[in-house]
């Protein structure tokens, strides 16, 4: 068989495998304004002052949504699109690493909510939000420190060990470490003795992107609360090639929340602007902060081209 059949006969296979994106949550219905104004005024209850999560989204005439592979809810601050997440996690019973706080009358609105699932169940349903990440990041920070202290304490011990005369070695373990610090260089010796050290050596970025890697497992549905927080931006690419790949040969499906050009810009993603009313579909690059963006770096082209 010639190398153009072999290469052709994989590419089928290749194809068959992963051709066809996985879709598990296929619709999800909000109440329209009717529903939610029926129920808030045959609700005589004086003493709830939180209507949380009603009366949002009929202004924005938003009441059904399908589902691609990847999803994504764009708008600006106060457009809804984290409280959206949450209410597609919680009717849908996904799993979270936090407890969310609901209000008094989330669990009657979610009663009014609606979804559709495909044939297939996911292995995984899960809403990770930025609040998540960032106590990950916390965490990182507070092993970072105690690895720093235990590094100095190491350091001090390397200059103990290898400057200290023989004779004042006190065991065998004592003269060990001596020879061993004589024959290291003292970043060697530290780095050898202070566990964990893979982990001071991240940046938020990088730490960020491998939490998502470390909580996104195959055949899953994973909701995603502006992940791109605390990334630049060659890492928030790295993040959209992480969950377009995941997407595209993993079984995995996303519902995002992002402001971020490089997430929004994965291809044949399903993204509804929450900026606009009616909220509707549209493209990347018919976003009007997109366009700010893309005027900008228009504008200053010259300056990019020069260099």
């Amino acid at each position: 068989m010639q190398f153009e059949q072999i290469f052709a006969l994989l590419l089928k296979i290749c194809y068959y495998n992963f051709g066809d994106y996985m879709i598990y949550l296929k619709k999800f219905s909000l109440p329209n304004q009717n529903i939610e104004e029926n129920d808030l005024m045959y609700d005589h209850r004086t003493y709830i002052r939180n209507l949380y999560p009603y009366r949002i989204f009929p202004i924005k005439k938003l009441s059904e949504m399908e589902f691609g592979s990847i999803t994504i809810f764009y708008g600006g601050n106060g457009s809804g699109k984290s409280t959206l997440l949450n209410i597609i996690a919680e009717k849908i019973g996904a799993s979270r690493n936090n407890p969310f706080a609901k209000g008094e009358r989330f669990d009657e609105y979610l009663e009014f909510c609606d979804y559709d699932y495909t044939t297939n169940m996911p292995y995984e349903t899960k809403i990770i939000s930025s609040d998540d990440v960032f106590e990950y990041l916390l965490n990182v920070r507070r092993i970072n420190h105690g690895l720093y202290n235990r590094r100095t304490e190491v350091t001090k011990e390397y200059i103990d060990k290898k400057y200290r005369p023989a004779r004042e070695l006190k065991d065998y373990e004592e003269m060990v470490a001596a020879v061993d610090a004589r024959h290291k260089t003292m970043s060697r010796f530290v780095r050898e003795r202070v566990i964990a050290k893979d982990i001071q050596e991240q940046s938020n970025g990088e730490s960020a992107l491998m939490y998502f890697s470390s909580y996104i497992t195959d055949n899953g549905l994973f909701i995603l609360d502006e992940p791109e927080n605390s990334m630049s931006a060659s890492m928030q690419i790295k993040l959209a090639r992480f969950i377009e790949d995941s997407a595209r040969f993993f079984n995995c499906q996303f519902i995002i929340a992002t402001h971020s050009p490089f997430i929004l810009g994965i291809k044949d993603a399903v993204i509804y602007d929450l900026d606009s009313t009616p909220v509707s579909q549209k493209t990347w690059s018919e976003l009007e902060n997109m366009r700010i963006y893309y005027d900008f770096f228009k504008s200053h082209a010259q300056e990019f081209e020069k260099n």
